[in-house]
């Protein structure tokens, strides 16, 4: 598991996480994500095209990430590849709807900072 990130400009930080956000993976990474998403930039992009496994705790700690940067004014978007397992996680729970989610970064940084 690991949790990477980086700046772009002065509004928008995007998050790379790669691994298996199982049970011992997501106690690895959640509390870097809960300070990585408590950043003051306007825009967060999660990148999970390097997730191989997405369980419900993992979806737990990105919904919360996802409703901080919304109650600062922000917004978190996710990068997702379409015909990955996580990708059917996020559709079966429907966390799809509550964040938005694209297959490309370049996407998802415009829509983030939108």
């Amino acid at each position: 598991m690991s949790i990477s990130y980086k700046d772009v400009g002065e509004d928008l930080r995007r998050i790379v996480i790669s691994g298996r956000l199982d049970m011992p993976g997501t106690e690895s990474v959640a509390s870097q994500l809960v300070e990585l998403t408590s950043a003051p930039k306007k825009g967060v992009v999660v990148d999970l095209s390097a997730v191989k496994f997405l369980a419900s705790i993992g979806i737990r700690a990105l919904i919360t990430s996802a409703k901080a940067v919304q109650q600062r004014g922000g917004k978190m978007v996710l990068v997702v590849d379409d015909s990955s397992t996580v990708m059917m996680s996020l559709e079966a729970t429907g966390v799809d709807e509550l964040i938005p989610v694209f297959k490309n970064a370049s996407d998802a940084e415009r829509a983030a900072v939108a």
